[in-house]
C-alpha cells in the first residue's frame, strides 16, 4: 500500500527569480492541477449556492423544511466538516498515501457524494454531505503541497503570486456551478441540481487520471511514510471504524433518524476542540527540532484572525442567500432571477481581482508582512458585512426588497478579503511547513477555516431571533476591531525591532 517515493524534482529555470508567473501556464502539469480544481470548484460552488435553499424550501416542495438558522447551521456544519476533514486529509497524505493517490481518492469521493446527493431521500442526501467533506478533506490540503512541489523555486512573493494565479484559474467553473445547478435545482428538481455538481466532479476525475502522468517527477509518494507495523494497524483500525460507522448508520436508520440540532452542536464542539488538540500534537511531535516547533508556534499569529475571517466566509451561502431571496429585488424585464445564481458573483470577482492580487503581492514583497496583509483582509470582509447590514436595514425599515448592489458590493469585499486569507495564507503555511509536515500543515491551515465555519455557523442560529442588519453589523464590527489589534500589535513590534538593531549599531 506504500508508494514508493521519487526523489527526482523538475528542472529549475534558468533564473528562477526573475521567473514571470504567467510562465506556469504553459506547464502541463499546471493544467492538471488547475482542471481537477476547477472542476471541483464547479462542483462546491453549485452545491453551496442550492444547500441553504434547499434546507429552507417547504416539503411540499421537495425541500428539507427547515428553519432560517437550523439551515444556516447545517451549511456552517458542512463548510466546516469540509475543512475539518483536511486534518486527517493531510495526515494521510504526508504518512500514508502521498498526494497523487490522496488527491485522486479525494476526487472519488466528492463524486460519489454528489451522486448520492441526486437521489431523492433524505439519508441519502446527509450521507452525500458527509462523503463530499470527507473527499474534500482529502484533496484540498494534497492538491496546494503538489502545486508547490512542482514550483519549488519560487520565493515567498512569487508563491503568493502564483496561488493568486491558480485562484484566478479555477474561478472559470465556479462561476458557471451556480448558474447551471441553481437553473436546474430551483427550476425543475433540488436533486437534479446535485446531481449536475456530480457530472462535473466525475469530469474532474477523468481530466486528472489523463494527465497524471505529468505530476509523476515530483514527490508524489508519502514525504513521511508510516512505518510497516503502523500501517498495518491503521489498516486494521480503518476497516474497524468503516464497519462501526455502517452499524451506526443502519442503527439511525432504523431508529428513524437522528434529532438535527443536538448532532450541529456536537459537530460545532468537535471543531472547536480539534485545533487545541492538533497544536498540542504537533507541537509534541519527537521528529520536530526547536526551530520548527518555534514556526509552528508562530504560525498563531495568522491561525487566530484567519478563524473570524473563515466564520464569515462560511455565511456567504446562507446568511448571503437569504437576503437574495428575502430582500433583494430580482426581477429584471420580467424575469425572477433564481437565488442560487447570486453565488456566483464571488468567483466572477475573485476571477476578475486575481490577477491584481498578484501584481500587488510582488509590489509589496518587502513592504508588508503577513499579519499586516491578513489586517487588511479582516477589513475587507467587515466592509462587506458592513454593507450587507445596511442594505438589510433599509428592507427592515420600508419593508421593501433592496436593489441588488447592495449584495454585490458585500460580495465584492468579501471577495477582496478572501484574496488575501486564501493566496497569503497557502503560501504562509507552505513556508512554515517543518520537512515532511507539507500536507499537515495545510491540513492545519484549512482546520481554522472549519473552527471559523463551525462557529459562523452555530451563530446563524441568531438569524430570525435579532434583527438581519444588527447580526450582520456585529460582525463587521468584531472583523474591524480584530484588524485595528493587528495592526496595532505589528506597529509595536516594528518599532522594538527597530530600536534594538539601532542599539546593536
Amino acid at each position: 500500500m506504500t508508494t514508493s517515493q521519487s526523489t527526482t524534482v523538475p528542472t529549475p529555470p534558468p533564473d528562477p527569480a526573475t521567473r514571470p508567473v504567467r510562465a506556469l501556464f504553459r506547464e502541463r502539469w499546471f493544467s492538471t492541477l488547475f482542471m481537477t480544481d476547477m472542476w471541483e470548484r464547479f462542483s462546491f460552488y453549485g452545491m453551496q449556492a442550492l444547500l441553504f435553499l434547499y434546507a429552507t424550501a417547504p416539503t411540499a416542495e421537495g425541500g428539507l423544511g427547515l428553519a432560517d438558522g437550523t439551515a444556516g447551521a447545517l451549511f456552517g456544519l458542512y463548510i466546516s466538516a469540509s475543512f475539518l476533514a483536511a486534518m486527517p486529509g493531510g495526515w494521510l497524505g504526508d504518512r500514508v498515501l502521498g498526494t497523487h493517490r490522496a488527491m485522486l481518492t479525494g476526487a472519488l469521493v466528492i463524486a460519489a457524494g454528489h451522486a448520492c446527493m441526486a437521489v431523492p431521500t433524505h439519508t441519502t442526501f446527509y450521507l452525500g454531505l458527509l462523503l463530499v467533506a470527507c473527499g474534500t478533506g482529502l484533496l484540498k490540503p494534497n492538491l496546494p503541497v503538489m502545486f508547490d512541489q512542482m514550483n519549488p523555486w519560487a520565493g515567498s512573493a512569487q508563491r503568493q503570486a502564483a496561488f493568486s494565479v491558480f485562484y484566478m484559474s479555477v474561478q472559470v467553473s465556479a462561476l458557471i456551478g451556480p448558474l447551471v445547478t441553481g437553473a436546474l435545482g430551483e427550476r425543475v428538481n433540488w436533486h437534479l441540481g446535485f446531481g449536475a455538481a456530480a457530472v462535473g466532479m466525475i469530469f474532474g476525475v477523468l481530466q486528472y487520471l489523463h494527465g497524471a502522468p505529468t505530476l509523476r517527477g515530483t514527490r508524489t509518494g508519502p514525504a513521511h511514510p508510516l512505518p510497516p507495523a503502523a500501517l498495518r494497524r491503521l489498516v486494521r483500525g480503518a476497516w474497524a471504524a468503516a464497519a462501526g460507522a455502517a452499524l451506526l448508520v443502519t442503527g439511525v436508520a432504523v431508529a428513524g433518524g437522528l434529532p438535527l440540532r443536538p448532532v450541529l452542536a456536537l459537530c460545532g464542539l468537535a471543531s472547536l476542540v480539534a485545533p487545541v488538540w492538533y497544536f498540542r500534537r504537533l507541537l509534541r511531535g519527537a521528529e520536530l527540532d526547536a526551530a520548527e516547533r518555534e514556526r509552528i508556534r508562530g504560525y498563531r499569529r495568522i491561525f487566530v484572525p484567519s478563524v473570524l475571517f473563515w466564520a464569515m466566509y462560511g455565511q456567504l451561502g446562507s446568511v448571503f442567500s437569504l437576503f437574495a431571496r428575502e430582500h433583494t429585488v430580482r426581477d429584471i424585464a420580467g424575469f425572477t432571477v433564481p437565488a442560487s445564481w447570486f453565488q456566483s458573483a464571488h468567483p466572477l470577482f475573485l476571477l476578475l481581482l486575481a490577477p491584481l492580487f498578484a501584481w500587488l503581492w510582488l509590489r509589496l514583497a518587502a513592504g508588508a508582512d503577513t499579519v499586516r496583509k491578513f489586517s487588511a483582509g479582516l477589513l475587507c470582509a467587515a466592509g462587506g458585512f458592513a454593507v450587507l447590514s445596511a442594505g438589510a436595514w433599509f428592507a427592515d425599515d420600508g419593508g421593501v426588497p433592496v436593489s441588488a448592489l447592495w449584495l454585490l458590493g458585500a460580495f465584492l469585499c468579501m471577495t477582496c478579503g478572501e484574496l488575501v486569507f486564501g493566496p497569503v495564507g497557502l503560501s504562509t503555511t507552505a513556508e512554515s511547513a517543518p520537512e515532511g509536515h507539507g500536507s499537515r500543515m495545510m491540513g492545519l491551515f484549512y482546520l481554522g477555516a472549519a473552527l471559523g465555519a463551525g462557529v459562523g455557523g452555530q451563530l446563524s442560529h441568531l438569524v430570525g431571533v435579532v434583527p438581519l442588519w444588527t447580526y450582520l453589523a456585529a460582525f463587521a464590527t468584531a472583523a474591524t476591531v480584530t484588524a485595528l489589534l493587528l495592526f496595532r500589535g505589528t506597529s509595536r513590534g516594528t518599532r522594538r525591532e527597530t530600536l534594538r538593531r539601532t542599539a546593536q549599531i
